[in-house]
């Protein structure tokens, strides 16, 4: 891998560790959004505390952050020795560990959901629609936004499979598919025990203390 690549992937983490979530709540409402709900800078906690357009201002965002390192580098790579398509998954999945793990907070971050989306909207608008409609038909029916961004991100790798992609890209979306998994282990254990937030459900008391227990997708 030479410079050139490096500097790809180095620029796909770094805007992918941008914290909007963070950013906006401290900027729209003046609190630490990382101290509010479920503690998760991403989209769905957003929502929940600032309200359903600040939410998809970040969802938007997230998103983007996955979508424009990516679309950068299959406009612009020059070759380097790896393909296009090994190249996409790298960036893609730099992308996605920046904002897991964001150099700005520490090294933690969201579940990636939103900036895995972006990554895929460049690679295969066609699977997005597919994880899309699993995402909604599982939230539907479970009222669970964790466990519908779950379900979505698993069938990716499938999708990818189904409409013939590259085999670099696959294991791409299979990597990042394991890794928002790992991000929702708190999500799985009260999943289990059956203590998992619903979507729809409101607490009696807004959601402004630093309990940790509500669901987040993000």
């Amino acid at each position: 891998m030479n410079a050139e690549w490096i500097g790809y992937a180095l620029g796909a983490y770094l805007m992918g560790a941008i914290p909007f979530g963070k950013i906006i709540a401290g900027s729209v409402a003046r609190i630490d959004i990382t101290r509010r709900g479920s503690g998760n800078i991403g989209a769905t906690n957003v929502a929940r505390e600032l309200g359903m357009k600040w939410g998809i201002a970040t969802l938007i965002l997230d998103a983007l952050k996955g979508l424009v390192p990516v679309l950068i580098f299959s406009s612009y790579h020059s070759g380097g020795g790896l393909s296009l398509e090994m190249g996409t998954a790298i960036v893609g999945v730099c992308a996605l560990t920046g904002h897991q793990f964001s150099v700005f907070m520490n090294f933690r971050g969201g579940k990636g959901v939103a900036t895995a989306l972006g990554v895929y909207l460049v690679i295969s608008p066609l699977s997005c629609l597919g994880g899309l409609i699993v995402f909604i038909l599982t939230v539907a029916k479970w009222d669970t936004i964790s466990l519908g961004s779950m379900f979505a991100a698993a069938v990716m790798p499938l999708f990818f499979l189904v409409l013939g992609k590259p085999f670099p890209l696959i294991m791409g979306a299979l990597l990042m598919a394991i890794l928002i998994c790992i991000q929702h282990w708190e999500n799985i254990q009260r999943l289990i025990k059956g203590e998992e937030r619903k979507w729809r459900k409101r607490p009696h008391q807004p959601s402004r203390s630093s309990n940790r227990s509500s669901s987040s997708s993000e």
